[in-house]
């Protein structure tokens, strides 16, 4: 073994060790992987004259991965015989020792001149540390970066910004994904860099006491991701939250993860304040140059200057409790952010608000709530500073708490902010905006007690509303709209509306028009903040009408029930052939009737890639008529010629579709995460001339064939059908009868039926 080799077998085999030591983690383990890069790098280059090793990028930072490569940059001074011996006397061994590497070449002017260029190369030089060799070529280099980064600064912080907004907008928020890009998102390692960058400028200083915690998280949870990584890996994907959690000392995922949030949130809103101050700096002389700053009147104590909201010079926070309120609603609804120095003073001077709250306090959270998305960084500078749980001290237990739930798209406080100011858009269209803000606001409170989090909330709520000074009635609605938050979108995608006893159900619960109103309001809000899978036309449509009827029932009027086809699909009927009609997000299949047509259309249909969202089988005289509303599993539509061709072919029993699905369900990748059972529950309040039997499952190609294939089998008639798909998991409810057309009653049937849904849920064809 030559001496090259053994400097690179003893190089992999020390990294390997440290890799290996259970005790070496975050901090620690960074330190050990930089000390040992340095001691070998030391070591190889020798006293090799004119030359110097220099560490930059994270290398530089001292904050490497176990997966991170290397970045070194080989330093000259132009007159060394071969530098290129020199070079590879290094980046060979490296590469052999299986360490990747980032490198280059460069004497001092050729650095500083790639640096001025190139943005990635100046980042990166900006963190430029000496390793080996020559150290007075090391600080030439980092005085010349430095000097034409705060020479340049203007043109460069203006290339940073539109980087990062491009990033921004690329990558995603890291608080609020189920699975982050620790480096790359909005609030991630890459943010924290910019602001040392933008720092390293000299114009504006970086005002973050807690960005260095929240960076430090971040790398240690990078670092544990990378020792457990087959590839290394920034994103922090959903199979190793346990194992970072563990090796980092959390007792469960969630602690983990809403630590994560709640860093990615600092530096996100560090680098918000950053880059606004950045903006007001580099605007442009002439409208910076007046003798005295403009103050505008907002609010009783409260003004606008140079484009923040401030205090008024004589305004005492000891002495008003409501300031923080009448703050935070000024600067929401004028559009402002809250100068940093004024959110300090509140957060030090101000005193808690009696209880109860005075009712001008209500009134300020109902402007703040009222004001729509710019109430969001608002109140996010609210929470950021300590005042927000001040005001509510539940919102604690909700605060970064994570959900586990892909349609989710924000941890559960940001979701009941995102939720509150959604239903400001809606606020004409109840006769009680307040209660509507108010309960937007609080509707999934409970998430962060443990089991059920509506009945959570229902004991959590009276609580608060009696803080804020609310009358007995209306307590009694904003418990009742958290009682019911869920209950307009579930029934309406669950449960067939054409039945009396569905909107009946409806006005029993709720028991008034106003608290009717006022959910329809909430469940629109609820839906638009959780993602863009949760609300459409589809169902948007689906709640207008449950609401309608329910409006019906509650004064005792008759909603006439129709077999909910129009004009052109009775004409079909009438035709008395097989037909399938295409319209919009609908497809419409009409037979002459015979046993087994829904498994057969189902199973048509997941063959060309269409996800059934809502199923209804109606017959007219001797023909079959199936409506099902469907969505493009990935994107585009059917070729719906093949489509039709393949009706035609299974109604006459010449398709073999399990066969079929079973094909296209293996060509596709299957999830490795862990996969709930599914679950089968009867509701015999929903409706007096059939069972409704619901299954809860993980959703896959195929699955509504293979449960309505189970139905047909045991000799029940699906009546009609609704699938309610929430991610990966779907909720398919079928109206049943048994042969003789009365519902399934007896247990013992009942059992046998549960049984064949499970297994169609588990199996694969």
């Amino acid at each position: 073994m030559s001496v090259d080799q053994k400097h690179s077998e003893d190089l992999r085999e020390a990294r390997q060790a440290l890799l290996e030591r259970t005790d070496l983690t975050g901090a620690e383990l960074r330190a050990a992987l930089v000390s040992l890069a340095d001691s070998w790098l030391t070591k190889r280059l020798g006293s090799a004259a004119g030359v110097a090793l220099v560490a930059v990028g994270g290398y530089g930072r001292r904050d490497p991965a176990a997966g991170s490569d290397l970045d070194l940059l080989l330093l000259h001074n132009g007159r060394v015989d071969d530098v290129k011996s020199v070079a590879d006397g290094i980046w060979y061994p490296l590469w052999d020792a299986g360490v990747g590497l980032d490198h280059s070449v460069r004497t001092v002017s050729e650095a500083s001149d790639v640096a001025a260029s190139d943005l990635k190369a100046a980042l990166g030089l900006l963190d430029a540390r000496h390793v080996a060799g020559d150290e007075a070529l090391t600080a030439q280099l980092r005085e010349a970066v430095f000097v034409r980064w705060r020479r340049d600064a203007t043109r460069r912080l203006e290339e940073l910004a539109d980087a990062t907004r491009e990033r921004w907008e690329r990558s995603g928020e890291l608080a609020f994904l189920l699975e982050p890009d620790l480096k790359e998102c909005r609030g991630g390692l890459r943010d924290v860099h910019a602001l040392h960058a933008v720092s390293a400028s000299w114009l504006v200083d970086v005002r973050s006491a807690r960005l260095n915690d929240a960076s430090t998280l971040l790398l240690d949870v990078r670092g544990e991701l990378h020792r457990r990584s087959t590839r290394p890996t920034d994103r922090l994907v959903l199979q190793e939250h346990a194992a970072v959690a563990t090796a980092l000392g959390y007792d469960d995922v969630d602690a983990l993860m809403r630590d994560v949030s709640a860093a990615g949130r600092t530096i996100a809103f560090a680098a918000d304040e950053t880059w606004r101050r950045v903006r007001t700096t580099l605007r442009p002389p002439r409208r910076r140059r007046q003798q005295k700053p403009v103050r505008r009147p907002l609010a009783d104590g409260v003004v606008e200057q140079e484009g923040e909201v401030v205090l008024a010079r004589d305004v005492q926070p000891a002495h008003d409790p409501v300031l923080v309120l009448r703050v935070a609603a000024a600067a929401a609804q004028h559009g402002l952010p809250i100068a940093p120095h004024t959110i300090e003073r509140l957060t030090v001077e101000s005193p808690p608000i009696p209880e109860p709250w005075p009712s001008t306090a209500r009134d300020w959270l109902l402007a703040l709530l009222g004001a729509g998305t710019d109430a969001v960084p608002v109140i996010e500078a609210l929470d950021q500073a300590g005042l927000f749980v001040r005001l509510m001290p539940e919102w604690e237990r909700v605060r970064c708490k994570p959900q586990r739930n892909p349609v989710h798209r924000f941890t559960v406080d940001r979701h009941l902010v995102e939720a509150a100011t959604r239903a400001a858009g809606l606020t004409r269209q109840v006769s009680r905006p307040d209660l509507l803000l108010l309960g937007a606001l609080l509707h999934d409170i409970g998430k962060g007690w443990p089991g059920d989090h509506t009945e959570a909330g229902i004991e959590i709520v009276p609580r608060i509303a009696r803080r804020w000074g609310l009358p007995a009635t209306d307590t009694e609605v904003l418990v009742n709209l958290v009682r019911h938050h869920l209950l307009l979108p579930d029934t309406a995608t669950r449960r067939d509306l054409d039945d009396p006893a569905t909107p009946r159900l409806v006005a029993d619960a709720v028991g008034d028009h106003r608290t009717l109103e006022l959910l329809h309001a909430l469940t629109e809000a609820d839906a638009l903040a959780t993602g863009p899978a949760a609300w459409g036309d589809w169902k948007a449509g689906l709640v207008a009408d449950l609401v309608r009827r329910a409006a019906a029932a509650l004064v005792g009027a008759q909603v006439v029930s129709t077999d909910g086809l129009d004009d052109e699909q009775r004409a079909l009927a009438a035709a008395g052939e097989l037909a399938v009609h295409v319209r919009a997000d609908q497809v419409t299949v009409v037979a002459p009737d015979r046993p087994g047509l829904l498994w057969r259309w189902a199973g048509v249909l997941a063959l060309h890639r269409l996800t059934i969202r809502a199923a209804t089988a109606t017959s007219i005289g001797p023909m079959a008529v199936t409506v099902f509303d469907v969505t493009p599993r990935f994107g585009s539509a059917p070729d719906w010629d093949r489509l039709r061709a393949d009706v035609r072919r299974a109604y006459d029993d010449a398709l073999p579709l399990a066969a079929h699905l079973a094909e296209r369900e293996r060509a596709y990748a299957h999830e490795t995460g862990h996969v709930v059972p599914a679950r089968v529950l009867w509701d015999d309040s929903a409706s007096q001339h059939a069972s409704v039997v619901e299954v809860r499952a993980h959703d896959s190609i195929g699955l509504l064939h293979r449960l309505t294939c189970a139905l047909a089998d045991l000799g029940l008639d699906v009546r009609s059908a609704r699938m309610s798909t929430l991610g990966a998991e779907v909720v398919d409810a079928f109206y049943v009868v048994d042969a003789d057309g009365v519902p399934v009653d007896d247990v013992d049937r009942r059992a046998v039926i549960e049984q064949a849904l499970l297994t169609a849920c588990r199996s694969a064809s």
